[in-house]
């Protein structure tokens, strides 16, 4: 279990992965991501507010996790393929001065992540929030993530014990 503090904005945050845990209570996934691979690289997308960063995103309304990953993948990559659960990071705000009760996130929340394998390639037509795509390989992702960290080092390791 790998622990970080990060600040987003002006929140102070606590970030804890959860590796092979079960999913937690739908209502608090606030987010879901993908690691995608495709032959031993790993996909990557260019968000045009963030940089460099792999699929995923806020899930929609009556959707549920994996059909909001399948989404994000298709708008931001123009990916399709199997995709396997692999954990969480549970967001903790028990520390951010600023987090509102009312707001749109709570108190603990998670961002749930899977393993996608890439099984097609679709025409990359930039509609959404990602200008571009890459394939990079496993071991140079960290120096294309806009924000590259020890949880994502751990994930991408589970991503890929999963393989």
């Amino acid at each position: 279990m790998t622990r970080l503090h990060v600040k987003w904005g002006e929140a102070n945050v606590k970030l804890t992965w959860l590796a092979n845990g079960g999913m937690p209570d739908v209502r608090l996934v606030t987010s879901v991501h993908s690691f995608c691979f495709y032959k031993d690289q790993l996909l990557l997308v260019n968000l045009k507010h963030r940089g460099w960063d792999f699929p995923g995103g806020h899930i929609e309304e009556n959707e549920s996790p994996e059909e909001s990953l399948h989404r994000e993948a298709m708008e931001e990559g123009y990916v399709s393929g199997n995709c396997q659960h692999i954990g969480c990071i549970m967001v903790d705000q028990t520390e951010n001065l600023i987090w509102n009760e009312n707001g749109k996130y709570p108190l603990i929340g998670y961002q749930a992540f899977y393993k996608m394998d890439i099984e097609k390639f679709h025409a990359f037509k930039a509609e959404h929030e990602s200008s571009q795509r890459i394939m990079v390989p496993l071991n140079r992702a960290g120096s294309y993530h806009h924000d590259w960290n020890k949880i994502y080092e751990e994930i991408l390791a589970e991503a890929i014990r999963l393989k």
